[in-house]
């Protein structure tokens, strides 16, 4: 009697050891870095300005939150009236910097002369290697 409660014991004992180890497995897939991330920058206007002089400071962003920007590039100073129609759209790529695979925001600042400051932006997803973000400025 005292062996099959000792022989029982081991079997349960082998049965937790080996189901314990056992790796865990999930549908989650990390994003993957092998391919480098690009962001396509598209900026340009439908609508006529050509009577709007005001002065406008653009700039290209790829961040991770509010204060964690990887990178930024500024445009040159521009009267709003020049912001380039749809067939002549002012495109700038660029690779995320360090090829990072979290969640970041990508797009335009911009700041209107004696008026304000406003943004556009889009998420660019884990594993999404590439996204254009277009902004058609009214």
């Amino acid at each position: 009697m005292k062996k099959i409660i000792i022989l029982s014991i081991l079997f349960v004992s082998m049965i937790m050891i080996v189901a314990s180890c056992k790796k865990y497995n999930s549908d989650y897939t990390p994003a993957s870095t092998k391919f480098p991330r690009r962001v396509q920058f598209v900026l340009y206007s439908d609508k006529d300005l050509s009577n709007d002089n005001n002065t406008i400071t653009i700039t290209l962003s790829i961040e991770k939150s509010v204060n964690d920007v990887l990178w930024d590039s500024v445009l040159p100073r521009m009267r709003i009236k020049d912001i380039p129609m749809l067939a002549e759209s002012l495109v700038v790529e660029k690779y995320v910097p360090g090829n990072d695979p979290s969640l970041l925001k990508v797009g335009f600042h911009y700041t209107i002369e004696n008026v304000g400051n406003s943004s556009h932006m889009d998420p660019l997803e884990p594993g999404e290697t590439f996204k254009i973000v277009s902004f058609n400025f009214q």
